[in-house]
């Protein structure tokens, strides 16, 4: 099994599907789900389902930073975005698709960073190239 460190992660955003790279990310995660529907019927001894909706979310941690070439600035809620995670660096495998933004926060402390953190909700199937 091949390790890998997660300091080589990027993330991009764009209003097209051409997407930059956004300046100081700390984590990310994405998270794809589906549904299911209930198929058990009378005389069955187990429940059964059969998939239904997918759905998922990206979800991004960085220090905020304001500057228009971190990409931050994308991060309107209620805006749509262009995504693409890629785990492992420029060479990896990548995940891409399409988004709603819907959370951004801002948040500080007297003895930290400022930070941010962001939400896409998927309005698209993830494509895994």
């Amino acid at each position: 099994m091949t390790a890998y460190a997660g300091n080589s992660g990027i993330v991009g955003v764009g209003t097209t599907s051409t997407v930059t790279a956004v300046g100081e990310v700390r984590s990310f995660s994405i998270e794809e789900t589906a549904d299911t529907i209930e198929s058990t019927s009378m005389g069955d001894t187990n429940r059964t389902f059969v998939p239904s909706f997918t759905t998922g979310t990206v979800s991004i941690d960085a220090l905020w930073d304001s500057a228009s070439t971190s990409e931050q600035d994308h991060f309107d809620v209620g805006d749509t975005l262009y995504f693409q995670v890629q785990p492992t660096g420029a060479t990896g495998e990548n995940y891409s698709g399409q988004g709603i933004v819907t959370s951004k926060t801002v948040t500080a402390s007297y003895d930290g960073m400022v930070e941010a953190s962001f939400s896409l909700q998927l309005t698209t199937a993830v494509t895994v190239a």
